[in-house]
């Protein structure tokens, strides 16, 4: 049975120069089911058009959703459609929250969020300053009027502020990054998101400077690097452990197309490896792993879980669990 349920467009609001944050509310003003910082939907904004977003604001108003959407100049459909199609008052089937980029508990927390990146770290410092959590939050645009949530964002907080840097005025990334990130303290935890360029080089730097791996967290919006599925690939077979029956997946196609082509249901969403919804066990074989849902802890771990719609087989055979 699906968990898929209705919601209606009840506003459409200006975010900064590029961006649009769309309001969604149960048809009759029922409370949405909750959810935690960090969490995203899938929104099916036409048919066979479904897009991920980041759940943004607080998560203690269970009366609506709220989502941010930046114009990308190469959309492969969903930015387009809500910047150019997407109207109040139309209905809009979406899945429940889930997440894959939570909170964790810290004594302190250092935020940094680059472009429509902010979406996710927004609600975190909400959540964060209502939960006493000490926390900073540096916001990366390129221009002043580039801003997101820029009167929600210049409020005061108890419990920590956020810092707005604008490239275009000397203050890239690229060229350095704030002192919270030079240097770690115990029981600190950094969450980052934005541009996966962006994410690496936040990343790396916090590793030089003695940040455990396990207290730096990230999110992409893409993946990090195209999942190649084209070109010379060996073809491998699938085997579906419950049934025994078997599908020979070619170079150039994916698990999850062969499979669908085959009449076998597999939950898909994003389609690049990076929101988890198609992961399956694998009981036997080797996986080339080319999602960015998964650790490498996880990716090595002894139970191992494959991304159907981008990964292939080092192996002639993949055995699923299912």
């Amino acid at each position: 049975m699906s968990t898929e349920f209705d919601v209606v467009v009840d506003g459409i609001f200006r975010q900064g120069r590029h961006n649009l944050s769309v309001r969604l509310v149960a048809e009759n003003f029922a409370p949405l089911p909750v959810w935690q910082p960090g969490a995203h939907i899938d929104v099916h904004l036409r048919a066979g058009l479904v897009r991920q977003y980041s759940l943004t604001g607080s998560n203690r108003d269970q009366q609506a959703y709220h989502i941010c959407i930046a114009r990308d100049a190469q959309s492969r459909g969903g930015s387009r459609y809500v910047h150019d199609t997407l109207r109040p008052g139309q209905r809009l089937k979406i899945s429940p929250p889930r997440n894959l980029f939570p909170l964790v508990s810290a004594e302190s927390v250092t935020l940094l969020a680059a472009g429509i990146g902010i979406t996710p770290l927004y609600a975190m410092a909400d959540a964060l300053d209502a939960a006493g959590t000490p926390f900073v939050l540096h916001y990366f645009v390129k221009q002043r009027g580039d801003e997101a949530f820029l009167p929600e964002l210049s409020r005061y907080m108890a419990q920590g502020q956020c810092k707005i840097w604008y490239s275009s005025e000397g203050n890239s990334p690229r060229g350095a990054l704030p002192a919270a990130v030079l240097s770690h303290e115990p029981d600190r935890h950094l969450y980052v998101c934005g541009p996966a360029g962006f994410m690496q080089q936040v990343t790396q730097q916090a590793l030089a400077y003695n940040w455990p791996a396990e207290a730096i967290h990230t999110e992409a919006f893409k993946p990090v690097q195209a999942a190649p599925i084209l070109g010379e690939e060996a073809a491998f077979t699938v085997t579906l452990a419950r049934s025994g029956r078997q599908c020979t997946v070619p170079a150039g196609q994916t698990i999850a197309r062969v499979l669908q082509d085959n009449g076998i249901a597999v939950t898909l969403s994003c389609e690049m490896g990076m929101c988890g919804a198609c992961l399956t066990r694998v009981t036997a074989g080797e996986i080339d792993h080319r999602d960015t849902v998964q650790s490498a802890a996880e990716k090595s771990g002894a139970e191992q879980h494959i991304a159907l719609c981008c990964s292939r087989s080092k192996t002639p055979e993949l055995v699923l669990d299912l």
